[in-house]
């Protein structure tokens, strides 16, 4: 199997050269301790720890597997001890604040470790990402006593977290749970029911596990306003607040899976569990998102992971592993055959991974400064950030793990027969990948998220914000004569993505299947430009550096601007057909009957 290495060199062109994160640093309120040594000896840091703890208990994370056992879920060998440098570290801690006992760095750091560890070994990595969205759901809405309790404890990282939303009969449509919980005359619920799907619902690399559930009251309305959240642990804290007795939370089962085999997904019954209400009745959804969106954007960040391994693994292979000659004739005159990094479709598919795992990170590096704002900003950048997270988490969570899925399936495609055996990482790296374009909800309940209700039901507004930041970029390039290679086909897209959102609007205010079957092509869509987007500004950075006298390793910054003529060239085209499949309009879908189905 190819090892994994942090891909540092483009984390710091992103973060330093295309982003200027130390800039940004010193506008944020909170972040003076996130100074230049500080963030470049965590980020190394960081780069070591995956390197050499994660990435060689991947393999055998994934054919050891996790087990069940009368006491509980037993993870692969390695993980547990993995999981204790972690905490030894401090990196559950980075970007909590300092009143709970975190290091209070910024978002932005943390996310760069979490690219890191999904990269090196994600199935691992989900134990710890999980903890992230119920620290972040009770940092919200968690009430002062709560937060002592749970939160400190997840910080400190002896605790972890899970989300608990999906039952056998619901997936998405969390209006149909029927998981009960009864008040209790000391202020406690007892809740009854039980989950599925749930990603590190059990294991033994922490003492206490902090389930958030949503659960119905008794006289709760029906459908997602009659939802509260709760916390439930596995074990019930004891009056100075260690981990006490057992709590009635218990595994009925591991669910046999594709892949992230080294992470335990349960199903979870809960038999009079005792819980405690988060915020007010009623509100659950509306506090869970806190947690969905964190695990979104960390999706996201699974997707980008894939297409990176996918990246280190093929590009190596490809250029060592010989076969047949050039068509331009021998390149490796000496040897039986030319390696097949000469070959073009070997290299159509290594550059659409390399657009594709590049293109993403810039996108997910954005995403980590709005969400700096976000938490730490002035009231004007918390909505802004807002505002655009709202837009842009469906687009980047939908679109990022369907090209992290179509990168590991070229990765698979390069090695040939090899990639379809286990020994070379990368038909883990594909299995893996698959469930991400599921978990945190599917590419088709994205789409219509980010166009039913981010796009349309803001009346166009957020996208409308997203477009003028597009628009403020190309109008500083508009005399810069080099990137309009990349700057004429941008502004035509940008153009005809408000024309296609308002088209797509007014059929749908007549029917609104409308939506619906133009969404899926309309996140492809929009997801295509986005990157178009950076791709633009990463390649004005580049051509900024292959004129200077003093750049140094101009081969980085060359190949940097022949990927982004690249991705122009061959991928961004693709916006063409999604265009047309979204003019079609719903009748080709919606035109067969039930009878006619089934006829077939």
């Amino acid at each position: 199997m190819a090892d994994y290495k942090a891909p540092l060199r483009d984390i710091r062109f992103v973060r330093n050269e295309l982003f200027d994160f130390a800039g940004h640093y010193s506008r944020l309120r909170g972040a003076e301790s996130a100074t230049a040594d500080i963030v470049d000896a965590v980020i190394e840091e960081g780069a070591k720890f995956c390197e050499q703890q994660l990435a060689p208990i991947k393999a055998n994370g994934d054919s050891e597997g996790c087990h069940l056992t009368e006491s509980g879920v037993v993870t692969p060998n390695g993980f547990r001890a993995a999981y204790q440098r972690y905490i030894e570290g401090g990196w559950p801690s980075l970007s909590m604040p300092e009143a709970f006992g975190g290091q209070g760095l910024p978002v932005s750091l943390d996310l760069t470790i979490t690219e890191m560890t999904g990269g090196a070994n994600f199935p691992w990595a989900m134990y710890p990402g999980l903890s992230a969205g119920a620290r972040n759901t009770l940092m919200q809405h968690g009430s002062s006593e709560q937060q002592q309790i749970y939160l400190t404890k997840l910080v400190e990282g002896s605790w972890t977290g899970t989300m608990c939303l999906t039952e056998a009969h619901c997936g998405s449509d969390l209006g149909m749970l029927r998981t009960k919980a009864e008040p209790q005359a000391d202020g406690s619920y007892r809740l009854s029911g039980t989950k599925i799907f749930i990603s590190s619902g059990d294991h033994d690399l922490a003492e206490n596990i902090v389930h958030i559930v949503l659960a119905r009251l008794p006289d709760a309305p029906s459908g997602t306003k009659g939802i509260s959240l709760f916390i439930v642990p596995k074990y019930l804290p004891d009056a100075s607040g260690e981990k006490g007795e057992r709590n009635g939370v218990n595994v009925g089962s591991l669910e046999e899976k594709m892949g992230i085999h080294g992470n335990a997904t349960c199903v979870l019954n809960f038999d009079g569990a005792t819980g405690y209400l988060i915020g007010e009745p009623n509100r659950g959804l509306h506090y869970m998102f806190t947690f969905m969106n964190t695990a979104r954007i960390g999706t996201s960040l699974q997707g980008l992971g894939h297409a990176e391994v996918a990246m280190q693994g093929a590009l190596r292979y490809a250029r060592e592993r010989l076969q047949m000659r050039s068509l331009t004739g021998a390149k490796n005159p000496s040897g039986p055959a030319d390696p097949i990094i000469v070959h073009p479709d070997v290299r159509r598919m290594l550059l659409t991974i390399k657009s594709f795992a590049e293109g993403n990170r810039a996108f997910l590096y954005y995403l980590a400064q709005l969400a700096d704002f976000a938490r730490d900003g002035d009231e004007a950048q918390r909505q802004h950030a807002d505002d655009l997270l709202a837009l842009l988490t469906p687009i980047a969570k939908g679109f990022m793990t369907e090209t992290g899925l179509e990168a590991a399936s070229h990765g698979v495609q390069i090695f040939g027969g090899h990639g379809y055996i286990r020994e070379w990482g990368m038909e883990q790296n594909l299995r893996d990948a698959r469930i991400a374009t599921i978990y945190e909800g599917t590419t088709g309940i994205q789409a219509i998220d980010l166009l039913g209700r981010k796009v349309l039901g803001s009346g166009g507004k957020l996208l409308i914000n997203f477009i003028e930041e597009i628009n403020q970029y190309i109008a500083t390039q508009k005399d810069h004569a080099a990137l309009q290679e990349f700057i004429g086909p941008l502004t035509k897209l940008t153009q005809e993505w408000g024309a296609l959102t308002a088209a797509i609007g007014g059929k749908a205010m007549q029917n609104a299947d409308e939506a619906g079957a133009a969404s899926v092509d309309y996140l492809f869509y929009s997801g295509y430009v986005v990157l178009a987007f950076f791709w633009a500004r990463m390649a004005e950075v580049a051509q900024g550096k292959l004129t200077d006298s003093n750049t140094t390793d101009k081969e980085f910054y060359s190949a940097k601007l022949k990927t982004a003529r690249f991705y122009y060239q061959r991928i961004l085209p693709r916006t063409a057909g999604h265009k047309l499949a979204m003019e079609a309009g719903a009748d080709s879908l919606m035109a067969m009957t039930e009878a006619e189905f089934a006829a077939l």
